[in-house]
């Protein structure tokens, strides 16, 4: 990937056509479209009920769909809001958790390793901090090596601190290993600082969606960042100041169509 990559030319990694999830008489996921290309990040904003989770739970595997198609890496995993670690177990035995393989330590040693963690390896998770058991958490994700990686808010719950390491850090393991990403968040800073693409989804459909030309690293403060984030509040339906807005049609750093010719990777 570099600063020219184009997704609409590769095949799709994860493609959904006129999927449906419904509870009872309550259609969460209404006839929704999706591709995501190999290797690209994306953010899914939207309100509460939108279907944001329920969404991540089917692409996840962990929810049956009632209607349309949803095709998916067999390689997948995800990441929750909780690190979801078994007490009893020691760190690296939580990584390799329900993997068969000769040499798993060796592989929690090395995906500890690229998480920061390696001198935790015996530990329980009652001793860890709370950024310590998310490291894990993605360390357990990673070591499974999924084409598709899934995160359902899992930085909400640190500090703000722990929260800007840990977005330097799932950049960094995204470039390394390339999957295909979708975030879940609550946070429109987040999404701009961490995706190429943003997606609100409102009532089960996508009410927009467009690519952040930022170059990387990003910081609320850079060029262009008050005016994606201003664009988000406003279709999430937060009043903001217009005289700090700036008008779509005038801003260089996103596009509303897809696909854009130049992305900032």
């Amino acid at each position: 990937m570099n600063a020219q990559t184009d997704f609409s030319t590769v095949q799709p990694a994860v493609s959904l056509r006129k999927v449906i999830r419904q509870f009872g008489e309550n259609r969460v996921i209404d006839e929704l479209d999706l591709d995501i290309a190999p290797g690209e990040f994306v953010a899914l904003l939207g309100a509460s009920g939108s279907g944001k989770t329920t969404l991540l739970r089917s692409l996840a595997g962990l929810d049956p769909i009632e209607g349309g198609e949803l095709i998916a890496p067999e390689a997948r995993s995800a990441v929750f809001q909780e690190p979801r670690l078994m007490p009893w177990k020691r760190t690296w035995k939580n990584v390799t958790l329900g993997l068969r393989l000769d040499n798993a330590k060796a592989k929690a040693v090395q995906a500890l390793t690229e998480v920061g963690l390696a001198h935790r390896l015996d530990a329980y998770p009652a001793t860890l901090s709370g950024g310590e058991s998310q490291r894990v958490a993605l360390a357990r994700s990673l070591v499974r090596e999924p084409k598709l990686l899934l995160l359902d808010e899992p930085f909400a719950a640190l500090d703000a601190l722990t929260r800007i390491r840990m977005h330097r850090l799932i950049i960094e393991l995204w470039r390394a290993h390339t999957p295909a990403v979708l975030l879940v968040t609550h946070d429109v800073d987040e999404a701009i600082l961490l995706a190429d693409r943003i997606i609100v989804l409102q009532e089960g459909r996508i009410a927009e969606q467009f690519r952040v030309a930022l170059a990387r690293p990003r910081d609320n403060g850079q060029l262009g960042f008050n005016a994606i984030r201003q664009r988000l509040l406003n279709r999430l339906g937060v009043e903001h100041d217009d005289e700090a807005t700036i008008g779509k049609d005038h801003n260089p750093f996103l596009n509303p169509g897809y696909p854009l010719s130049a992305i900032a990777i």
